[in-house]
């Protein structure tokens, strides 16, 4: 979009902010925000300050905010609210490093260098390092880079796209494993799969039998794939923009269905922060301690 424009169609905003069209519209029937003018066939024009406001609110509400707290704030308020939730940095200097110059490749857009790059990183790294050492602080970046409004939603797609390519690819070379049997989902409303990704990488690496449903499965489903398939452990991510009450109740009313010889985990950003303890399930809030928590298992279970 281009910073001279004074407003702009609802498709723009849509591309520009990742919001998308039913939530503006939404927003602009509960809320009386945004408040779009018409044009003379009286479509939608978005003014350039309500648009800049929406880039703030999508910011904060990845981050886990609710818009109904939000969208009445001025712009001024939203800023100073979303600089309080920058995520710490990096403290390796080695990985920040590493992380910037890929970032680079992704502002450039130069997206068959990022990929090859990508590459030779889990070539030297493995599977394991490169999951803890490189993605898991590549995406804290990303994710501090979005908030502060120096990538887009292109490139932060860009991104995804790119790493999750790489590690299913990497996935698939790692072969059959053994116990335990672990099944991958997410929950419905959570649409994001390089958290599923990531776990199944860690666990495949030390030999488990992983299944991934991809995202957006009813509890009812799960608990019957979970069953049917003879499963271990059922393991779901959250990211960030999943509310973490919603995920409290989810996993809460899934562990009641499922049988107990049926492990649980959970883990992702949604639920890092607020570290809730859930009876019978695992929360995982750093993916380095996947493969403690599956030594944990076999030791308790396979003796």
């Amino acid at each position: 979009m281009q910073k001279q424009q004074s407003t702009f169609s609802i498709a723009a905003v849509e591309r520009d902010t990742g919001l998308p069209k039913d939530t503006l519209r939404m927003w602009e029937r509960r809320y009386g925000f945004p408040q779009p003018e018409r044009d003379s066939n009286d479509e939608r024009l978005y003014p350039a300050d309500q648009v800049d406001k929406l880039r703030l609110l999508k910011r904060l509400i990845d981050q886990g905010m609710r818009p109904g707290k939000l969208i009445m704030a001025s712009a001024d308020e939203l800023a100073r609210l979303l600089e309080n939730h920058q995520p710490k940095g990096i403290e390796c200097p080695a990985a920040a490093s590493r992380c910037s110059s890929l970032i680079e490749l992704l502002r450039l857009h130069r997206a068959d260098e990022l990929r090859r790059a990508l590459q030779q990183v889990l070539l030297k790294q493995g599977l394991q390092e490169f999951v803890t050492s490189t993605i898991a602080p590549m995406n804290q970046m990303i994710g501090s880079a979005w908030l502060r409004g120096e990538i887009d939603v292109a490139e932060e797609h860009l991104y995804t796209e790119q790493v999750q390519n790489i590690l299913r690819n990497a996935i698939s070379a790692q072969g059959g494993g053994s116990r335990p049997r672990v099944l991958l989902t997410t929950l419905p409303d959570e649409l994001h799969v390089l958290g599923l990704l990531m776990a199944e990488a860690m666990l495949v690496s030390e030999g488990a039998t992983c299944v991934s449903l991809g995202t957006q499965m009813p509890l009812a489903d799960i608990d019957a794939a979970a069953q049917a398939g003879g499963f271990d452990i059922v393991a779901l991510s959250f990211s960030a923009a999943f509310p973490a009450r919603q995920a409290i109740d989810g996993l809460t009313a899934l562990r009641q269905t499922l049988p107990a010889n049926i492990s649980l985990w959970a883990g992702g950003r949604a639920l890092a922060e607020r570290k809730p303890g859930i009876a019978g399930v695992s929360i995982i809030t750093d993916i380095a301690d996947a493969t403690g928590a599956l030594e944990e298992w076999r030791n308790k279970n396979l003796q």
